[in-house]
């Protein structure tokens, strides 16, 4: 006798087993998360199979966990061939139970941190919660704290007591000679932020931030890679439109190139974000800052289509979700990025990067062609330091040139 789950779901016979009850609404979870029907009819399909497996071996529903999953799987490959997706869907299956509160998460037990790790670890927890870092800024200082520690204590204890001037500077002169010259700055940066973190803990009594040897480097040595407004225009006309993943990448390259946001900004633009009655935008910049900026019309025309004819159902509430199941935000920038090199290969323009950072570069380059002062172009993009807006002065070579005076040998 078939037994129907859902209206789209049915199966051969009724389920046995302690997850019956719950396997209609796995299924409706499943469902709102954007997975195509023969996907969905399939992990109701392991959902069933795994309750009966449960029931035969008795285990209690309070107790399910990931341990059981692998041994279904174990005793599943003994009767049939084991399909790609058949783990993802019973870790899908526990996310569900856990987060209907049916079962508590796993315990697991993790070894002992080495002392280094334990320092590292805090040291984590301070840039995030004290100084409110970027995600992706933290993981780039922590490994050159780690490499720091472990020249100077190995696996001993670490008493940061014992630093000294000499360790800073003998761990930086071996370490930067093999770096590229961003990252030695990263290195340096990283060094002085945990040794000021050191001292305002009370680990230390020297300020040692200062014994980090500087990097040298010429201000501002590179132009930045600015997208020309011609490219953007081409890349803009060549996105279908009629299309829902069209509308949403419509909205994203025009908030780049219209308002210069960072990939990381348009990630986690939220919907409470737009301020619809005042036409404006509350961005979620670097450091934790919030700043807000002026929503023009056909950003607004652009994400308003993409919501209304576009935008999967979701209780996210990220403005832009991905395309494919599960239907959520964008978890990292590598998104937004992937979406600016793919229009960029469509359309075939010669930009300088397949990067969405230049976007950010063309609207300041061309903010200043068209007499915006450095103050204003800063005030847009969010600058804290007029020191980074000034980079732009490099870009715009022929507003330059009529500042300068004529070559008196040229004159005959």
């Amino acid at each position: 006798m078939k037994y129907i789950v859902t209206d789209q779901v049915v199966l051969s016979r009724p389920p046995e087993g302690p997850l019956v009850r719950y396997i209609a609404a796995f299924s409706d979870w499943t469902r709102e998360q954007g997975y195509t029907l023969g996907t969905l009819r399939y992990r109701v399909r392991i959902a069933a199979s795994f309750s009966e497996w449960l029931a035969t071996s008795g285990v209690r529903l309070r107790s399910i966990g990931a341990r059981h999953c692998a041994k279904y799987l174990q005793s599943r490959a003994r009767r049939r061939r084991i399909r790609k997706a058949d783990a993802p869907t019973l870790r899908h299956l526990l996310a569900f139970l856990r987060y209907r509160n049916v079962i508590a998460c796993d315990r697991l037990r993790r070894p002992r941190s080495s002392p280094i790790e334990q320092c590292v670890q805090a040291f984590e927890r301070y840039l995030r919660e004290n100084r409110a870092l970027a995600r992706t800024t933290i993981i780039n200082y922590l490994p050159f704290i780690r490499e720091f520690l472990k020249h100077r204590f190995g696996s001993r204890q670490v008493e940061l007591g014992n630093l000294c001037a000499g360790d800073v500077v003998r761990f930086v002169q071996r370490r930067v000679s093999h770096l590229h010259l961003r990252r030695a700055k990263t290195l340096t940066t990283a060094l002085r932020s945990f040794l000021q973190y050191a001292r305002y803990r009370g680990y230390i009594q020297l300020d040692l931030a200062m014994a980090v040897p500087r990097v040298a480097n010429w201000s501002m040595p590179a132009i930045p890679r600015a997208i020309a407004p011609d490219q953007v225009r081409k890349l803009l006309r060549q996105i279908d439109r009629t299309t829902v993943m069209g509308r949403r990448d419509y909205a994203i390259l025009l908030l780049l190139a219209r308002l210069g946001l960072r990939s990381s900004e348009v990630a986690s633009l939220r919907l409470e974000d737009i301020n619809w009655s005042d036409g404006c935008l509350n961005v979620h910049g670097k450091n934790g800052r919030q700043l807000q900026v002026p929503l023009p019309a056909d950003v607004g025309e652009a994400i308003v289509a993409y919501l209304q004819d576009g935008r999967p159902r979701s209780t996210c509430r990220c403005v832009f979700l991905r395309s494919n199941a599960p239907i959520h935000g964008f978890l990292t920038t590598g998104g937004i990025g992937t979406i600016v090199r793919h229009a960029i290969l469509r359309t075939g323009i010669d930009a300088p990067t397949f990067g969405a950072h230049q976007f950010r570069h063309g609207l300041a380059s061309e903010m200043l062609r068209h007499g915006a002062s450095l103050s204003e172009i800063g005030q847009l993009l969010g600058h804290r330091s007029p020191e980074t807006t000034k980079i732009y002065t490099k870009v715009d070579l022929g507003a330059l040139r009529t500042l300068t005076l004529p070559w008196l040998g040229g004159v005959r």
